[in-house]
């Protein structure tokens, strides 16, 4: 992804958003509280990259890309929280 869209991050939104959406499957499909901690926690929060997100984000505004910072934060945030929703709406009709 950042060969062909080199300004920005998309890779780690991509990531981002999948995992979301994998923890509303989960969410959706269990609720068993351990279960989805091991699974979400453990294997989706390995899978996730908030600490790349963190430092795109920085780099972008250090760079001077506020809108391109903000652009990413808004993107990562929203988008996740709708793939979230998303993936528990797909496991709960």
């Amino acid at each position: 992804m950042t060969r062909l869209f080199p300004a920005f991050p998309f890779g780690t939104l991509l990531v981002n958003v999948l995992g979301c959406f994998c923890m509303g499957l989960l969410a959706g499909w269990t609720s068993d509280r351990s279960l989805r901690a091991a699974l979400g926690v453990g294997l989706l929060g390995g899978f996730t990259t908030f600490s790349a997100f963190g430092g795109d984000t920085l780099a972008l505004a250090q760079g001077g890309a506020m809108k391109l910072a903000a652009l990413n934060v808004i993107a990562n945030v929203g988008l996740g929280l709708l793939a979230v929703w998303a993936g528990r709406a797909v496991m709960t009709g």
